[in-house]
């Protein structure tokens, strides 16, 4: 996927005159840079091989979920949502009984890394199943073939994983989303605590963005950071500059400090490199959707319902569209009818089937 080269093992580039040489110390399994507008993949080594997310793959949930509730909305936390988590997960702090903003959870997943935000919001979703089948049937619309989709957080389950490449169009997916965005480059909020029993006052607490460049590499636009024992460190890092906007993802390198350098040290190298390497791959593009768009939370069978509640940011939901089989005969046989009606002379009759059908 995303062409030959991308297939083969080691490192994949083609310089041109004057093209930077790449960095020198890289220790990652796998890892790739690509311009996240055209899609080019400008070099890349392994980027196909398979291996454990950690919370990168908290990306591909927000790019199926995040469309479906206003980030205005509030949601009163229950036991349920927040059982079940898997030991040592990290958590934004999330309390039963409790109300929370939609755009709070979102906060607790991009900024915490939040389990429990993740689980809250999946159960919001229809529940965790619900949540996996759509992922998965997000990934598959995306063309991502290397990721298989076990838990909604990311966190280490036997047979779940990705690639670098496919958490690079998970990235490039959700940054067209304006709130996804927002939440990747937030560095730091205050997060609804508990209720104080002596006021009766709701408190708060500050957590801050456990993505370790934002805020520190020039440009950053931010994306998604992962870690576990198993899978190790994953990173999944944006930025900008001079209009240009490159993707870096890193998975597996030696340390957990590496991720960043790594990915930093990528990041100078592409934008270095811009105009002076062919492409040696290419970030494919979404598949036409075919029925109901996968992304939009909420249906069965991996082919969810279009969101109740648009984001506010997103613009305002599109209008309500007649399909082929609103009617049972479709576009080509309504004109067919509108034809033969016309032909006979019921002029009027035509004109007002034509309105009440919305056609």
């Amino acid at each position: 996927m995303g062409g030959e080269r991308l297939g083969l093992s080691g490192v994949q580039v083609s310089p041109l005159a004057g093209a930077p040489a790449l960095p020198g110390d890289l220790t990652g399994q796998s890892w790739i840079v690509s311009d996240a507008t055209t899609g080019d993949v400008l070099a890349a080594s392994n980027p196909h091989l398979r291996l454990a997310p950690a919370s990168t793959l908290k990306i591909l949930f927000a790019d199926t979920v995040l469309p479906k509730f206003d980030r205005n909305a509030v949601h009163k936390v229950t036991d349920e949502e927040i059982t079940g988590i898997g030991a040592g997960s990290s958590l934004v702090g999330i309390k039963e009984n409790l109300e929370y903003r939609v755009e709070d959870l979102w906060r607790g997943v991009f900024l915490s890394s939040g389990n429990d935000a993740v689980h809250v919001l999946a159960h919001m979703n229809g529940g965790v199943p619900q949540t996996v089948t759509e992922m998965q049937a997000r990934a598959d619309a995306l063309q991502a073939r290397d990721t298989r989709v076990v838990s909604p957080d990311g966190y280490d389950m036997d047979g779940q994983v990705s690639s670098a490449y496919d958490l690079s169009l998970f990235a490039r997916a959700g940054l067209r989303n304006p709130d996804f965005r927002m939440y990747c480059a937030t560095r730091d909020a205050m997060f609804p605590g508990a209720v104080d029993r002596n006021t009766g006052q709701r408190g708060s607490f500050g957590i801050a963005n456990t993505d370790r460049l934002l805020g520190k590499y020039p440009g950053l636009i931010g994306v998604k950071n992962g870690f576990t024992t198993n899978a190790g460190s994953t990173f999944v890092g944006a930025a900008e500059r001079n209009g240009r906007t490159l993707l870096v993802t890193v998975m597996h390198p030696s340390t957990y400090q590496k991720v960043y350098d790594e990915t930093a040290a990528l990041l100078d190298w592409g934008f270095a490199a811009a105009g002076k390497v062919r492409p040696v791959g290419k970030l494919v593009d979404e598949l036409p959707p075919s029925g109901t768009p996968t992304g939009q939370a909420g249906g069965t069978a991996g082919a969810p319902e279009p969101p109740p509640h648009p984001s506010a940011t997103t613009g305002p939901a599109a209008a309500p569209t007649t399909t082929a089989e609103d009617d049972g005969l479709g576009l080509g046989g309504w004109l067919a009818v509108a034809l033969v009606l016309a032909a006979a002379g019921y002029g009027a009759l035509v004109l007002r089937r034509h309105r009440r059908t919305g056609g």
